[in-house]
């Protein structure tokens, strides 16, 4: 299949559809029926979708971009459920599950040539004793919706707290997940693969939107990673006030490797068709290079006239 090399790839997710297919080769003809030549296999591919898939692939109906942990999902999981197991958990046998689970989805990746795989990094988790510092966030922005959070003093004093509070939680969760990264690097780079590590939306998960140069920096030289940018993810974090969407993305772009695209409405959900929120994709764009993949990752509630009017406007701006 020929792909022009002067433009970022454009794929479309299976999360858009994977939930509502029995058989992943019909599941990847629909793909491949609305115009995309390349794929993400997402992380609600069920392990009786496999063969399907590989079957496709190997008639070269699509190509696979990426895939995402965990991808295929572990035997007896039937939905997606990328937090299964975290590299931020301290507990030695989860540890070992997310381990041995990553390394089946970077195998599959390299099975199906995919060039990224696409990884959520933890969370730092509170108890109910312990209260949740996001749930806090959320109950202010319930209580004052659509509101200027940026002149707020009411909300940045309430911000700033729970940051403090967050960030006197975190070490023993943050040193786990990098040192998870670190075990995992050097299988990624046996495989041929590349991680591409998300932006989150959570308030609690790793790592915080502040901490990514520094992340992405100590890493190794020649480590087979990269920044993966999230851009309904990013702007949920811009409306609570814990980043700017363009400084963001002018900080990360040397590591930039890949973007998941999808839009938010006014009423704050994500994974809405391109142009019908308030994500500004053109100012996005800018950030595009030849080598990015580009990933629209829909919900499963949108109709097929949002995915193919989705493509139309992200292929205008390539």
């Amino acid at each position: 299949m020929a792909v022009d090399r002067a433009k970022p790839t454009l794929s479309l997710s299976t999360s858009w559809c994977s939930s509502r297919h029995t058989d992943g080769y019909t599941m990847v003809q629909e793909m491949a029926g609305l115009g995309f030549g390349h794929i993400e296999l997402s992380h609600g591919i069920r392990i009786t979708l496999v063969p399907g898939i590989l079957r496709a692939v190997e008639e070269g109906m699509v190509e696979i971009g990426s895939t995402h942990n965990f991808c295929p999902l572990p035997t007896g999981i039937n939905h997606a459920a990328p937090n299964l197991f975290e590299p931020s958990a301290p507990d030695a046998r989860e540890h070992e599950q997310w381990l041995r689970h990553t390394r089946r989805s970077i195998d599959f990746a390299a099975q199906v040539k995919a060039r990224v795989l696409v990884c959520h990094l933890g969370h730092v988790p509170f108890s109910w004793l312990n209260h949740n510092p996001e749930r806090a966030i959320e109950a202010y922005m319930e209580r004052q919706p659509a509101g200027n959070y940026a002149a707020d003093a009411t909300y940045q004093a309430l911000l700033a707290k729970s940051l403090a509070k967050l960030r006197k939680r975190m070490p023993p969760y943050w040193a786990q997940t990098q040192a998870s990264v670190q075990e995992i690097l050097g299988y990624a780079a046996e495989k041929g693969i590349r991680l591409g590590f998300e932006n989150r939306e959570g308030f609690v998960e790793l790592p915080l939107d502040a901490d990514y140069p520094a992340f992405m920096a100590g890493l190794p030289a020649d480590a087979p990673a990269g920044y993966w940018h999230d851009t309904g993810h990013a702007d949920l974090k811009q409306t609570m006030g814990l980043l700017n969407h363009r400084a963001h993305l002018e900080t990360m772009a040397p590591r930039l490797i890949g973007f998941h695209l999808h839009d938010v409405n006014a009423a704050g959900r994500d994974h809405q068709a391109v142009g019908d929120g308030k994500i500004d994709f053109a100012m996005v764009s800018r950030f595009w290079r030849p080598e990015h993949l580009l990933v629209l990752e829909l919900s499963p509630r949108l109709p097929v006239e949002a995915v193919v009017s989705s493509k139309a406007k992200i292929e205008a701006l390539i």
